[in-house]
């Protein structure tokens, strides 16, 4: 299996209120080079976190603020995840250990590959957002546990928010598989379907079997 399993957790979360963050600002498009996945953990919000000469930016930003240290959610602004589409962006949020994405939208290719890649993109209502957004400001260690086999959120114990998500893509996230994988575990059917199949019928086309006699004549 190449895909990573994604069971319910626990986590307090990294607030990023900025709305419309594009796939360029999460990996500046320099990077789409690298095949690592581990190694696109410095890329990440890479010109938001570093000075051009490498250093670290003071204040921090949210990524490299220990207080955020070792989170696995992000509650993030409106539509992340615009731009073009690139699957560096979930392998270099997956790297720095997010695991869920918490917005009132994304873009659908980021919504996809993140999906692919084990990463959760849950969309709640702005209401819905906007109390969660509320109680992280009262409380920066507020608890959120996410249940992908319930398509639920909840904050701090409270009453569960359900989310979308694509029965498919929810599938294969529990058991940790990608499509290739899949196709894998219906090999029993598929080769039983096969053997049913006639053997030795010409499949050709009627203008092609027509074109064949013409010549043979």
């Amino acid at each position: 299996m190449t895909a990573p399993k994604v069971a319910r957790f626990e986590s307090a979360a990294i607030p990023l209120p900025a709305e419309n963050v594009d796939t360029d600002q999460i990996v500046p498009a320099r990077y789409l080079k690298v095949t690592n996945k581990e190694g696109l953990a410095e890329a990440l919000f890479h010109d938001w976190r570093f000075e051009s000469d490498g250093r670290r930016k003071e204040p921090p930003f949210v990524i490299d603020d220990p207080r955020y240290a070792g989170r696995a959610i992000l509650v993030a602004g409106d539509n992340f995840g615009t731009g073009s589409s690139r699957e560096h962006a979930p392998w270099a949020l997956g790297a720095c250990g997010i695991k869920a994405i918490v917005s009132t939208s994304f873009a659908d290719i980021f919504k996809t590959n993140a999906l692919k890649n084990g990463i959760l993109p849950i969309v709640v209502s702005p209401a819905d957002h906007a109390r969660i957004v509320a109680t992280m400001t009262t409380n920066a260690d507020v608890s959120l546990t996410v249940d992908p086999a319930r398509a639920e959120l909840t904050v701090d114990g409270g009453p569960p928010i359900a989310f979308p998500i694509d029965p498919f893509a929810q599938k294969m996230l529990l058991a940790g598989l990608d499509e290739i994988d899949y196709v894998r575990t219906q090999l029993p059917t598929i080769e039983a379907h096969e053997s049913k199949r006639p053997r030795g019928i010409d499949t050709r086309g009627s203008n092609e079997r027509d074109a064949a006699s013409a010549q043979q004549s």
